[in-house]
Formats: C-alpha cells, structure tokens, sequence
C-alpha cells in the first residue's frame, strides 16, 4: 500500500427521522486521544442528547479502528458509521453523530439507516484527500548541506513533520514509500548527512 485516503477538514450535518435529530460531525484524527478530545467537546456542545454514537479508523494500513452504539441497540449505531467510513476508504478520521430522541422508536432497521446516512451526509461534506504512505527518517546535518538536503526532500515529495536549524541541523522526514529507496539512495550521496529510520 502506498496511498491512503483521509480528511483534512472538520464538517457537521443534520438529519432528521420521525421526529429524531441526528447531528453528525467528521473530524480528520491521528489518535485515540484526538477522539477522545472531540468525543469531549460534542458532548458539551450537547449534554441533553439521548446518544453521542461513534467511529473511527486510524493508520495508514487502518487496522486501528471502533465502532460504539452509546446505548442504541448492538451494531445499530456505531457500524453503520464505520462502514460510511470504510465505503469511501478513510483512514484517520472520526465520525460522531448525535442523537435527540423524537418520541418515536426507528426500530433498528429505521436506526442503523439513520445513521448510515447521517455519516454518509456528512463525509460527502469533506473532500477526502490521497496522502503518501510514509516512512519517517531522522536527518542530522552541517548547515552546510541544508540546500542539498533541501534539494532532495523536495524532488522525493517528501514531508517535514519537524526541523530544527542551527549550525548543526536536525530534520525529521516522511518518506513517500513508492520512491523510499530512491530518496534513500539519493540522501546517501550527499556528504556529510547522517540517516536514521524511526522506530515505530
């Protein structure tokens, strides 16, 4: 696998259901904490509904992943939402949706279409985005050098997730995994760089 699809922006949508209220929000998130945190805040927003339902996959393979029915009846809930996640190949994200309760009972077929389509609502609001699947280098360097390094990191696509620039410099890289072993080939030749793959 070298690519995956994800959201970069947050979205909310409504739906509504013989009189129930369903209020979706996607959110794009790297870890169980990040769900947490909006888990949290949608809950403050709206501490009188009946249900906070959710799913999430994480990873760029996506073998991170739940689904939970806050007290809807099993699978009713949080698999419909699962599944509006992985029918359009997301990873990364999250989908919360929120349940006011009408007064009439959907009955589980009438929720699990609830909510499908409450994820489904709001996915189509977000762009999904095609990233590289990466491998993250640490780069320590000579001033020096930093235009060739520059050079490289820029032709190979790949990204800086952090850099710290002195006379002596240190870079944190990902590197697209279609092109790692070019890239790889191409920092080695530059004198001077020190390379060491991050360990998960």
């Amino acid at each position: 696998m070298e690519v995956f699809y994800t959201i970069e922006k947050k979205a909310n949508a409504e739906f509504k259901d013989k009189g129930s209220k369903f209020l979706a929000y996607a959110f794009p998130v790297k870890s169980t904490e990040e769900v947490k945190e909006y888990l949290a805040e949608v809950k403050k927003e709206h501490p009188k509904a009946t249900h906070h339902c959710y799913a999430y996959r994480l990873g760029t393979d996506g073998t991170q992943f739940r689904a939970v029915d806050d007290g809807e009846p099993a699978g009713s809930a949080g698999k419909p939402i699962l599944g509006q996640i992985d029918s359009k190949q997301l990873t990364d994200t999250a989908v919360i949706v929120v349940r006011y309760f009408g007064g009439t009972l959907l009955g589980v077929p009438g929720l699990i279409n609830a909510y499908k389509m409450s994820a489904a609502i709001v996915l189509q609001l977000v762009p999904s985005v095609q990233k590289n699947v990466e491998t993250a280098y640490d780069l320590t360097f000579d001033y020096t050098i930093l235009n060739e390094v520059m050079t490289v990191v820029k032709q190979q696509n790949c990204t800086v997730a952090s850099q710290e620039l002195q006379l002596f410099c240190t870079m944190r890289i990902g590197i697209p995994k279609a092109n790692e072993e070019l890239c790889l080939l191409r920092l080695k030749d530059i004198y001077g760089l020190e390379i060491a793959k991050v360990k998960k």
